[in-house]
């Protein structure tokens, strides 16, 4: 939880920094966008702490309405008229002023549901070809959008609930060659992702185009130094880092917090990771443990790909960085998974 908090808070402070001078351009306002975030935070807050508080949260019942809603969702944003494109993908479902990306609900969805539906017969564990049949739908729901970055987190998330579930590791390593051959074979279906794998190499070959995000953020990082320029001192936010209060916005954290800075907020996810394992570790029953680790899971493989991408381990792709980055889908998603954990930590082994 106070690492939770502590990230949250972090994330309205570096919004307002990292958006100011975005915001005066766009609304002839500095603040705008720290207000929204703070908006999204009570919001996302409340209903993790309903979230916390309700039994339902510990019925199958409950997560199979989850999902199906999810499912229902991500089917209507492909439809023309419903569904929004923003930055190429058809990700966003408009309601007037009011965006959401199911998406990044159906993460949290599908942890709960698949965790739930794990059984076990003569106190064995059961495997079942419907557990596939889970991830895949929204897998491939998602493809269509497309928004490669969701749905590796999802499919990273739901595989490590597998794996805390008991699946053997032969059934890993068979799918990680499946997987690697997939992934390919995504990459060459789509000539923009193999652009993005080749800026990823270099990056200086198309330095104002498809490396232009990639360079940036490190110009940002790299003068940072130890200690950085300051707290609302970032020179890329100058219009250099294309909307840095979003996908890049740790790159904003460490231009003006240095090696410190960035280190702490890191920290900070590694706290988070061992408290939730920790949890998923004194719950009372199976399910519980797989719901709470799966919950973990994906909040620390976003955050761990966002920061791979901004300080260029990995290639450029739309995750933001969880609690911090802006956004109302994002930050409503994140207190949803916290708020799971939450719920499960109160009901730990005697």
């Amino acid at each position: 939880m106070f690492s939770a908090v502590a990230l949250t808070v972090i994330g309205v402070l570096f919004v307002h920094s990292a958006a100011a001078y975005w915001g005066e351009i766009r609304y002839a306002d500095a603040a705008p966008f720290a207000v929204k975030q703070l908006v999204y935070i009570g919001v996302s807050i409340t209903i993790a702490y309903l979230m916390m508080r309700t039994p339902i949260l510990s019925t199958e019942r409950f997560w199979t309405i989850f999902y199906i809603a999810a499912i229902v969702l991500l089917t209507l944003v492909l439809i023309p008229g419903i569904g929004a494109v923003r930055n190429g993908s058809q990700s966003w479902i408009a309601f007037g002023p009011i965006s959401l990306q199911p998406a990044e609900f159906v993460k949290v969805a599908l942890i709960g549901k698949l965790a739930m539906s794990m059984k076990m017969k003569s106190g064995q564990r059961v495997w079942d070809w419907r557990h596939f049949a889970l991830i895949l739908l929204p897998f491939a729901l998602i493809m269509m959008q497309p928004d490669l970055g969701s749905a590796v987190i999802m499919i990273v998330s739901a595989f490590v609930v597998l794996f805390v579930a008991g699946y053997p590791l032969t059934f890993f390593s068979l799918l990680g060659v499946t997987g690697v051959g997939a992934f390919t074979a995504l990459i060459a279906a789509a000539p923009y992702r193999l652009d993005r794998i080749k800026s990823y190499i270099d990056p200086w070959s198309d330095p104002l185009g498809k490396g232009f995000q990639g360079i940036q953020s490190l110009f940002a990082i790299a003068p940072g130094g130890l200690l950085g320029h300051g707290f609302g001192n970032s020179r890329q936010k100058y219009l250099y880092l294309p909307e840095p209060q979003n996908d890049f916005i740790f790159s904003i954290i460490a231009e003006e917090t240095g090696f410190i800075g960035a280190t702490s907020v890191l920290l900070l996810f590694v706290c988070l990771l061992i408290g939730a394992f920790g949890i998923a570790i004194r719950t009372k029953g199976w399910k519980e443990c797989l719901v709470v680790s799966g919950m973990a899971s994906i909040i620390i493989f976003q955050a761990f790909l966002n920061v791979g991408v901004v300080s260029g381990l990995l290639p450029v792709t739309g995750v933001t960085l969880p609690f911090i980055s802006y956004g109302g889908s994002s930050m409503l998603t994140t207190w949803l998974a916290v708020g799971a954990i939450l719920h499960f930590s109160r009901q730990k082994k005697d």
